[in-house]
């Protein structure tokens, strides 16, 4: 729980007094912030069902019973409004919608939430990396990356977890020659040396610079190929060998 994001939605302008929360792992952090900034909880939005991304849901919803949305079929404490691919999840408060995306691998049920052209992705999409394939396989997360992908380069990328350097240092020993990867490694560090978070990164960004979203790249099939010692091109393939290297990286 040291890395941990748990991204809050509330008005840019602080004249609305509501917020929501995405994965709230802990309680604690969530109810502290919405006590400083004077702020009503409104909704909380959940990507998966691992401990460290619902962990804090039941303690909220009993200090403030509100909707919680989460994907369907999954042990998500408190979930009361389960979502899956092409839904919309509105949050009358904040007078924002969502649309839902199911973009499962990392476990078997797994949704992301895109608007106001931002993505919250949990543990599917990281900045310059992806998710461990735990619950799924790499058909279906090389899938669900694939359907990130796809989305405008300008969107906000909000993921789960601060692993971005470690990430870029695997990412370049994929495509050692990326000049993309060595300006974006030095953004990083001077963030992180001044406390500040990588992210949100852009998918215009990911797409440009991170290997799981590039698995039919020649750089990147060559690099699964020497680190195989074995000639294939399948981006399936080529997404479960280099994801199999960075398990080991």
């Amino acid at each position: 729980m040291q890395d941990n994001y748990i991204w809050t939605l509330r008005d840019a302008d602080r004249k609305i007094r509501y917020a929501a929360v995405v994965d709230p792992g802990a309680a604690a952090p969530v109810k502290e912030y919405l006590a400083r900034e004077g702020l009503t909880l409104a909704a909380i939005l959940a990507t998966h069902h691992h401990p460290d991304h619902v962990g804090g849901i039941a303690e909220l919803v009993a200090m403030t019973p509100v909707p919680v949305f989460g994907p369907k079929g999954e042990p998500i404490p408190a979930l009361t409004h389960p979502v899956g691919q092409d839904d919309k999840v509105e949050i009358p408060a904040l007078k924002v919608s969502f649309s839902v995306l199911d973009i499962p691998g990392h476990t078997r049920a797994h949704v992301g939430y895109y608007g106001l052209e931002s993505l919250f992705c949990g543990d599917t999409l990281f900045a310059c990396g992806c998710g461990r394939v735990f619950e799924g396989t790499a058909e279906q997360m090389l899938a669900s990356l694939s359907k990130l992908a796809a989305l405008p380069d300008a969107t906000k990328v909000y993921c789960g977890h601060e692993y971005t350097l470690a990430n870029i240092k695997f990412a370049r020993a994929v495509d050692p020659h990326n000049p993309m990867l060595s300006a974006r490694e030095e953004r990083a560090k001077t963030l992180r040396a001044a406390g500040r978070p990588t992210l949100p990164s852009t998918l215009g960004e990911e797409r440009a610079t991170n290997p799981f979203l590039r698995c039919a790249d020649p750089v990147v099939v060559e690099s699964a190929n020497k680190y195989l010692g074995a000639r294939m091109a399948d981006p399936v393939r080529v997404f479960a060998a280099i994801r199999e290297w960075k398990n080991k990286f």
